[in-house]
């Protein structure tokens, strides 16, 4: 990238149910291979770089995120923006674009994020309420579930609530703030009735760990909660991971120098 010295930074939200997760993979529609898609045609050469602040999994929505693109020459985005989002068909769009250092490093300036996960547990729940929401059974209630939540703020180590990797050796993150409750966000035709929303921040995010978090909040016990967190390194049962369709990255905060 060191011979593309002019960078710009996008600011982006998608529609995840379109894609197969972030990253690029053969055959497969992605947020990221759509991207280059379309950057490529409206520029009308591939000579540049894309680097996201955050690879969502598949079927994950991202609310606001942002994409840093390096260039080997100058160049004037604002004017090529609707020719840009009328290609990516609505299922990603672009709001805003700034020129920044070359040396500004996406994936570090991402100091904190904000995921909202939707879910409900009516019986009246219309199957194209799926696209925004899960369907839980069985659930704790409104109540518990904010206690539990409430448990998994400051700084835990999260092993025992994300998917294992045999490379990742620091499992230790800062939850700032994590809560449960009613919502009207996707207040529409097919909405249940009752909405709720899990709603957490924090300066990182292991894979898994806010669906697995998710589903704690649901099935799980405080006492659970705590001794998981507690004793991170027992040989703990898997805790399921809740399904993605209900996950959203909602905000993205850079640390950006203005």
């Amino acid at each position: 990238m060191q011979h593309k010295p002019f960078s710009y930074l996008f600011s982006i939200s998608y529609f995840g149910a379109r894609f197969k997760g972030w990253a690029k993979q053969p055959q497969q529609p992605t947020v990221e291979g759509k991207l280059e898609r379309v950057f490529r045609y409206v520029l009308g050469h591939e000579d540049f770089r894309l680097i996201g602040s955050s690879r969502t999994d598949s079927g994950v929505s991202c609310r606001q995120g942002f994409v840093q693109l390096f260039l080997k020459e100058e160049f004037d985005f604002e004017p090529i923006l609707p020719a840009l989002n009328l290609n990516l068909n609505g299922e990603i769009r672009i709001y805003s674009v700034r020129k920044i250092p070359r040396d500004f490093n996406l994936i570090h300036s991402v100091k904190q994020k904000t995921y909202r996960y939707f879910f409900s547990d009516s019986d009246s729940f219309h199957p194209f309420a799926s696209a925004f929401l899960t369907k839980v059974t069985n659930s704790n209630t409104l109540e518990r579930m904010m206690e539990n939540s409430s448990l998994f703020v400051g700084k835990h180590d999260f092993r025992a609530f994300s998917t294992i990797s045999g490379n990742k050796r620091d499992y230790v993150r800062e939850v700032l703030e994590a809560k449960v409750f009613k919502t009207e966000t996707f207040f529409l035709e097919f909405s249940p009735e009752k909405v709720y929303c899990f709603e957490v921040s924090g300066t990182g995010f292991l894979y898994h760990q806010v669906r697995k978090m998710v589903h704690a909040i649901w099935h799980s016990s405080a006492e659970e909660i705590k001794l998981r967190l507690e004793n991170p390194h027992a040989q703990w049962e898997t805790i399921p991971t809740a399904a993605p369709n209900g996950l959203v990255l909602w905000q993205s905060v850079l640390d950006l120098d203005d």
